[in-house]
């Protein structure tokens, strides 16, 4: 079996940026490791939101769908790139964006189903109907990312609204009934 790494950037927009070092998550558990220490005072009492039993690195979501080249193909209309898969052929493997990481799983790790309901949120929507994963994202230009979407010609299930909680939110769905939150805080 295979697994192929590649590069993964950071920066503005899905392919700029460098390329971050594979001992990256390393530096920042140091980096993180510090603050713990910088957050307790002489007694070890906790004094800041650091020193935590569990202190997570990293998340990555796992997303059960129906066919990994397609979820990849799906992907990368998104505006996300393929890091790496796993497998011959591949049933295992992620896209990025950023730092950001999501890994795919074919037929596995979870549940998938797309709901007929056209829309995700609004007087009209249902918010229950799907039964894939739901993530939320922060972008720095939501009205952009659903041009985008738009003219990728990707399932848009709750255009760019000002929300109560002071996010200006869009929806896209997955064919595997996976909904996308993606947002931009509003000033």
């Amino acid at each position: 079996m295979r697994r192929q790494r590649l590069g993964r950037t950071r920066g503005h927009g899905p392919h700029g940026g460098h390329l971050v070092s594979h001992d990256e998550p390393h530096r920042r558990g140091t980096e993180n490791e510090q603050r713990r220490k910088d957050n307790q005072s002489t007694n070890g009492a906790f004094q800041g939101t650091y020193n935590l039993p569990m202190f997570t690195h990293r998340l990555n979501p796992i997303l059960n769908v129906s066919n990994i080249q397609e979820s990849f193909a799906w992907f990368e209309k998104l505006g996300w790139t393929k890091s790496w898969d796993w497998g011959d052929p591949p049933t295992f493997g992620a896209v990025c964006s950023g730092v950001c990481e999501i890994f795919l799983c074919e037929n596995a790790q979870g549940g998938r189903g797309r709901s007929d309901a056209p829309m995700t949120f609004g007087p009209t929507g249902d918010q229950t109907g799907d039964h894939g994963v739901w993530i939320s994202m922060s972008v720095d230009d939501v009205d952009g990312v659903y041009q985008h979407c738009l003219a990728q010609g990707l399932e848009i299930t709750w255009p760019p609204t000002n929300m109560p909680w002071s996010v200006r939110e869009m929806h896209v769905r997955h064919p595997d009934g996976h909904v996308f939150r993606v947002g931009q805080g509003l000033e």
